[in-house]
This record gives C-alpha cells, structure tokens and sequence, in this order.
C-alpha cells in the first residue's frame, strides 16, 4: 500500500513547481505577486492530484492533465482570494498568512483573482497532447463546474442562507454546488485525459466527486468546531460565529461523523466503474475525510 501522505506531498510539488512556471511565463503585472502569494501559499493541491490519478485511470496522460488540474487549481485559488474579501467572509487569515487582501490591499486581491480565473482557461485550452474535442469538453465542464450552475451559484446560496433558515436538503444543494463543483471537474478533467474515457467513466467521476466533495465539506464543518486556529492555519468558529446554517448545526457532531462516512463509501463505490487500481484515489478519499486540517 502507497504511503499516500508521502504521495500527496510528492505530488502536491510537482503541482506547485508547474503553477511556478504557468505563472511565470510572459506575464508582466502588478498583480503578479499577488497571484503567486496566493497560489503558492499552502494547500494539499488536492485537486490537480485527483486530475492526475483519473487521468491513471483512465490510462491518460498525467503531464497533460496536471496542466489541466493546475487550471482548476487557479481557479480555486481565485474563489478563496474572493472568499476572504470583506465582502465575503471577511478572513484576515488563510492557511496561517494573511490573506491575499491584507497582504496586497483589496484592489490588488481582487484582481488577482480576477485573473488566475482568466489565466486558468489559457492553461486550460493550451494543453498539449490532448485531443481537440477533448479540450473543448474540459474548457465545458469547468466553465460550468466554477461558474453559476457550479461553485459560483453555491456561493450565491451560501450567502443567501445567512439571511434565511435553509432546509437540509437546501444545504446539500449548497455544498454539491459550492464545495463539489471544483472537485467535479478534476475528476472529470483527469478522465479527458485518458485514451479509455467514456461517458460511463465521465459519470462515475462525477459520483465519486459529489459524494466526496460533500464529506468533505461536511468534515470541514466539524473541523470548525472541533480544531483549533495553529492546527487549521485559519480562525475556527467562524460558522457558529456568523449564524451560518451547516449540517453540524442541523444533525451534531455524532451524526455528521456518520455522514462523513457515508458519503465517502458512496464516493469509493462509484469507482467499480473503472477496470483499473484506483487504490491511491480511495486512499486518498479517506485521507481528505480523516483530515485534522
């Protein structure tokens, strides 16, 4: 069995190295440093991760779908760089720094999320090795994975619930949305990659994402109750703090832990689909669910 912490770390700086260079190519701005303070700051570049391991398999091309993750990778970043604003949630703070506004002012945050966003689907639409209507199909699923129909009308959710009592079924849709929506597309854009891909893998990728993604979320939920800001590298409480309506405040803590685990069995069945050793994606499902941090 892999050492998959040791994996991910591996992994997670031949990401880091890519970004380096993605951003460093022809690019003149002042915005420039704020891109890079924020994308290099941390983070376990789970996603590109996932782009690559769907990419194995589906018998792909794991240089061109790390491309592709370090796309949606940008835009992720982007959506945390918003996050913080004071207009959004309002962090000081992200994986134990400054964020990106208090670093740089907002204008230049701002901006900079701007354009990792706008930069991503340079990235995107320039892989290489990649058949052309498989590009099309990937700058497709993110443009819809991030945008309102994804990450972008979570977020609309989320900030709407602040002002209502959400169901939780109203909830879910949320996390499907906002939390899911990038991880849909790694899954998916990883599958692009590969010479074996076919739309009843495509869907599997999809399963596996949505029900991971809402674990996920669902730990990150318990996470902010049970964790402490050194451990988390970010403010805890913040959920209780501002009222905001999660499945732990619905169900408990017992409850949601049972939840956790039955999302991420839901996620590791939607992986029979694949004919190939897809051990180090469910390995690296229960690493996400078992997180401290």
């Amino acid at each position: 069995m892999t050492d998959i912490k040791a994996y991910v770390n591996h992994q997670a700086e031949l990401v880091s190295e890519r970004l380096s260079i993605l951003l460093s190519e022809n690019m003149l701005s002042t915005v420039l440093d704020a891109m890079k303070y924020s994308v290099s700051n941390g983070g376990k570049r789970i996603r590109p991760i996932l782009a690559m391991e769907f990419a194995r398999a589906c018998n792909g091309d794991v240089a061109s779908a790390l491309d592709f993750g370090c796309a949606v990778e940008m835009i992720h970043t982007y959506s945390l760089i918003h996050d913080d604003l004071p207009c959004m949630d309002n962090d000081d703070m992200r994986r134990g720094k400054p964020s990106c506004h208090i670093a740089f002012g907002e204008d230049n945050a701002l901006l900079a999320g701007d354009a990792l966003l706008t930069e991503a689907f340079t990235v995107l639409s320039s892989v290489k090795n990649i058949p052309a209507e498989n590009i099309v199909k990937a700058v497709s699923y993110l443009s819809s994975f991030a945008g309102i129909n994804g990450m972008v009308g979570g977020q609309v959710l989320d900030l709407q619930f602040e002002e209502t009592n959400p169901t939780v079924e109203e909830i879910l849709q949320m996390y499907s949305l906002k939390t899911c929506g990038l991880i849909k597309a790694s899954c998916v854009l990883g599958c692009l990659a590969g010479e074996e891909c076919n739309e009843d893998k495509i869907r599997a990728s999809i399963d596996f994402a949505e029900n991971l993604g809402i674990a996920f979320q669902i730990q990150d939920d318990i996470l902010d109750i049970t964790s402490d800001e050194a451990t988390l590298g970010k403010p805890v409480g913040s959920d209780e703090k501002n009222d905001k309506s999660t499945i732990v405040k619905h169900f408990g803590l017992q409850k949601s832990k049972e939840l956790v685990k039955e999302y991420t069995d839901k996620a590791i069945e939607a992986l029979s689909v694949f004919n190939t050793d897809t051990d180090i994606i469910k390995q690296l499902a229960f690493m996400l669910v078992d997180r401290k941090n």
